[in-house]
This record gives structure tokens, sequence and C-alpha cells, in this order.
């Protein structure tokens, strides 16, 4: 089967779920049932996490420093101003991190909107 194989209109997301589901389910089943066998502290765990980490710290930095869309109207200095001061609420409050997702999000539109 391929992504041109069939032709209806159904058939393009059929495959993309399917093939998603695939590509990612079956890790996520071996790594439960591995996940279950390992230390919190086990070397490998420790290197998955820290990976994991740097992976979603270089699309957030990804989109503050090469955003798309509606972003890419927005000035440098807004978004990085959003996310630092997001930061600093999160440190503030005892990491909590919804207050510092609203507390970013509220400067970043309340910006779009003002100029």
């Amino acid at each position: 089967m391929t992504f041109s194989a069939v032709d209806s209109w159904w058939w393009p997301f059929l495959f993309i779920l399917i093939a998603g589901w695939l590509a990612t389910d079956a890790w996520r089943f071996l790594g439960v049932y591995l996940g279950g066998r390992l230390r919190d502290d086990a070397p490998v765990l420790v290197l998955v996490r820290t990976i994991a980490t740097a992976l979603v710290a270089a699309v957030i930095g990804n989109l503050i420093i090469f955003p798309s869309g509606e972003l890419a109207d927005t000035p440098l200095w807004l978004r990085l101003g959003a996310a630092l001061i997001g930061f600093a609420a999160f440190l503030l409050t005892g990491q909590r991190m919804i207050v510092g997702i609203v507390v970013a999000e509220a400067l970043l539109l309340f910006g779009i909107y003002s100029l």
C-alpha cells in the first residue's frame, strides 16, 4: 500500500492515521513493557529524558526564533519577552507549568493585539 494507491478523498487521511499509529505506538508499547523493569535513575532513562527535554527545548526555540503563520508578523522582542517572563512566572510560582504558559500566552496576545 502506498499513499497514492487508492483514489478516494478519505484514503490520505486513513493512510496517515494508520502509518502514524504504527510508527509511534510500537515504541510506546515497548517503552511501557521495558519501563516497568528499569529503575527511575537508570542511565538509559536519564539519557532518554535528557534527549526528550532537548528536543522540546529545540522546538520551542525554533518557534520563537523562526516562527511561521501569524507569529511571523510579531517582533522578535515580543516573542522573546513573553517567553522569558512566562519562564520567570513559572519559577516564581513554584514551577507551576500552567502559570508560565498562561502568563506567556497572555503577554503574547496582549502584544499582538496592541501593536
